[in-house]
């Protein structure tokens, strides 16, 4: 292991993706897998002046237990005790990482779909409220590790794989710190000159892909950094390179088909060659060469899934596209390319929208959802249109190029 790299890599995670103030709780959620990256961070957030950093570890094998012989109903529990944990993170402003990087990818072969696709709801649905409801700050980031290099590379070679990590998160850069932070400021502006535009909706043209997406009056575009009530600006996904914002869920229109392979988020299926139908703002058809049958369990795990919560906008100047590679999570996949995500929406894209409550926010057109799936759709020769509310049709990326002024 590269000390010197993981350093790096640890002080990015805490200095910019969770922006850990003196004295903050830190919170970091990690397989047993990812340990090493763990200890750089406690280490690196202990000198930024945490006042405790604790971690959840999880280990997938317990998990594929619970899988197979639980009784239903403890898939879709969780003990008193996590939901008190949740809320006392609220209540402190905690900052919560957690990390990514499936070090068993077929673990889970062979299961049936529902039971990975059944989860703790309320539990779901308090951590998604408190994340993004502005009292924490919080950042996902990965951990390389052999598992994760095997499914990505067909063999364990985790040097291989840190090497592409480096490419998507500017580890070329002297300072990578001040990298990430100018960055984020060429973010915001693609972001301004959306907001500028009032869009009432996108379109997505590609080969496969003919995609109208209404979007909601006055809602905000987000460039992946956020910040919180106390004033403390963090980002929530390392790497990223795009800006988003949640669209209307009643209004969606025609085809997608996915870019790049999807790894899905609970289950580790991989999926590939998906094709997908939206009328009325709902998916009404899928179709794909692998994983279909895990795409259609989630998409009927409640309500909302079948709906977006998330359209987003990226260019082939993408770090993660440079890096060459597949990743097979979510991660770093969803920014080589544009993508839109069925389920659950951002609150915080529509004015006063963290202080709304759940229905008040799906009334307005956010949606509601256990799930938050993201899937790729752009790349080479994929254009994205705005429509305005005043008629008019503008130019965001023609042929996979960032073509919006930006100022």
């Amino acid at each position: 292991m590269n000390d010197d790299r993981l350093a790096r890599y640890a002080k990015l995670i805490v200095e910019v993706g969770a922006n850990v103030q003196p004295g903050q709780y830190v919170l970091v959620t990690a397989d047993i897998a990812h340990a090493p990256v763990v200890r750089a961070i406690a280490e690196r957030a202990y000198l930024a002046g945490a006042g405790r950093v604790d971690v959840d570890y999880a280990d997938r094998h317990v998990r594929r237990s619970a899988l197979l012989h639980a009784p239903a109903e403890s898939l879709t529990t969780a003990p008193a005790w996590e939901l008190a944990r949740l809320h006392e993170c609220e209540d402190v402003g905690a900052a919560l990482i957690r990390l990514t990087g499936n070090p068993d990818p077929h673990l889970f072969d062979g299961i049936d779909p529902a039971r990975i696709a059944a989860a703790p709801l309320e539990f779901v649905s308090e951590s998604r409220r408190i994340v993004l409801g502005g009292k924490v700050s919080w950042t996902i980031c990965a951990a390389p590790n052999a598992g994760w290099a095997e499914q990505v590379f067909g063999e364990p070679d985790e040097e291989r794989l840190w090497e592409a990590v480096g490419v998507a998160m500017r580890f070329d850069s002297p300072d990578v710190v001040a990298a990430w932070r100018a960055h984020r400021l060429e973010l915001k502006a693609r972001a301004e000159a959306l907001d500028a535009l009032d869009l009432d909706a996108v379109h997505y043209v590609g080969e496969g892909t003919d995609l109208t997406v209404g979007l909601l009056a006055g809602c905000r575009w987000s460039s992946g950094s956020m910040t919180t009530e106390a004033g403390v600006e963090f980002m929530p996904n390392l790497p990223t390179e795009e800006v988003f914002t949640s669209p209307d869920r009643r209004r969606a229109d025609g085809t997608m088909t996915l870019t790049r392979p999807l790894v899905m988020p609970r289950a580790g299926v991989l999926v590939e060659g998906l094709r997908v139908e939206f009328a009325g703002g709902r998916i009404v058809d899928v179709h794909a060469s692998r994983g279909e049958d895990a795409v259609k369990a989630e998409l009927g795990s409640d309500e909302g899934a079948r709906s977006l919560g998330e359209v987003s906008l990226v260019d082939g100047a993408s770090k993660v596209r440079a890096a060459g590679v597949i990743f097979h999570d979510t991660l770093y996949d969803e920014n080589a390319g544009c993508h839109v995500a069925w389920g659950q929406g951002f609150p915080m894209t529509i004015e006063g929208g963290t202080g709304m409550a759940a229905d008040e926010l799906f009334e307005r057109g956010i949606n509601r959802s256990s799930v938050h799936t993201d899937v790729v759709i752009g790349g080479p020769g994929v254009s994205v249109e705005g429509q305005t509310r005043d008629g008019r049709t503008v130019p965001i990326i023609k042929d996979d190029t960032w073509v919006l002024a930006t100022a």
